[in-house]
């Protein structure tokens, strides 16, 4: 015997993003000191001028709140009208509960689904998937997609490989029912056997096995970046043409390309492989943002509107690949103009 209800697929789309950057902007020559370096070379490797930290007393779901807020109001709703929350973060300090938890509380919204997504730089592009056919299955009407970090809290100003990368900042996106295809079908996989290139170590059991040795550390994020960064210029452009595909369209129907802010080498890299024309706009936010993880992509989204209004509405790429390595593609339909 089967289940008695009706399967009605609907359409979805992103309805508004929200991004928030903490106030506190720190160029290149506040980091080289630490790591034997210069701003010179920091922007030849990865393009970065200048990035955000968060103080010590602002946190992750501090952040996070302010962008969704954003998002929330752009999109004509209320936290209320909202029913699903997906919350995409590596820095979150606790395993449990959530970070999708506590946000949904400082949203006055405390009966939402909610719950948390760990694919790193990926991750955004994960939770844009899922919450696409959350809506188009009718399982949620409304669901915000976040992407924050405070990495900051995770990254040793010391260690010459990620010091002068990672940043803090917030993104969101309202994803909801639409009248016509707003958001492709997510190409998304893992390249596992390459796991450690990205890590945060060690693990609370090695804390737990040798209670007051103090050499272990703080789990710091760590790197191997050549083996990222060929990963990503060589397996990650395919990846992106195979969600162009998916979504029916060609190279040069796009109006933008926004990548996960890694490195602009690297996006550089993607848009030759693709041969996207000069008419795609190119999100490069990672030159003042720095690389902000889950966070990039919606925060590149913002800053790319907020440069280039007339692309409201207009088919943009999305692709972000991180620590797994894990990586989620597709094309979406950039939000309208708030009314």
């Amino acid at each position: 015997m089967s289940l008695n209800f009706k399967t009605e697929v609907r359409n979805s789309r992103i309805l508004s993003v929200g991004g928030y950057r903490p106030p506190r902007v720190v160029p290149n020559s506040e980091i080289v000191d630490k790591i034997d370096s210069s701003d010179e070379w920091i922007q030849q490797r990865t393009g970065i001028q200048t990035r955000h930290f968060a103080d010590e007393n602002e946190s992750l779901i501090d952040m996070a709140t302010k962008a969704s807020e954003i998002a929330i109001k752009r999109a004509g709703l209320t936290a209320q009208d909202i029913d699903a929350v997906i919350f995409s973060t590596i820095s979150y300090p606790f395993q449990a509960p959530s970070a999708a938890t506590e946000l949904i509380i400082r949203l006055d919204n405390p009966n939402a689904a909610a719950f948390d997504i760990s694919a790193a730089c990926a991750g955004f592009c994960y939770g844009v998937g899922i919450a696409s056919d959350m809506v188009r299955n009718k399982t949620a009407n409304n669901v915000l997609v976040v992407g924050a970090e405070k990495l900051s809290d995770f990254t040793d100003p010391y260690d010459r490989a990620t010091a002068f990368i990672f940043a803090d900042g917030a993104g969101a996106v309202v994803i909801g029912p639409s009248d016509s295809a707003g958001i492709g079908p997510t190409i998304w996989g893992s390249s596992a056997e390459t796991r450690d290139a990205i890590t945060l170590q060690p693990s609370y059991l090695e804390y737990k096995k040798n209670p007051g040795k103090t050499d272990l550390g703080w789990p710091n994020i760590s790197q191997q970046g050549q083996t990222v960064f060929r990963w990503a210029v060589y397996e990650m452009a395919p990846v992106a043409l195979k969600a162009i595909d998916a979504a029916g369209m060609k190279p040069e129907e796009l109006a933008a390309f926004i990548p996960h802010q890694a490195n602009e080498r690297i996006i550089e890299s993607m848009a030759k492989s693709m041969k996207l024309p000069d008419s795609v706009v190119i999100a490069r936010d990672i030159r003042t943002t720095g690389n902000t993880s889950a966070a990039s992509i919606p925060l590149a989204m913002d800053a790319l509107l907020k440069e280039n209004p007339l692309l409201h509405s207009k088919p943009a790429l999305l692709i972000g690949f991180g620590a797994g390595l894990v990586y989620a593609s597709q094309v979406v339909e950039l939000p309208p103009k708030e009314k």
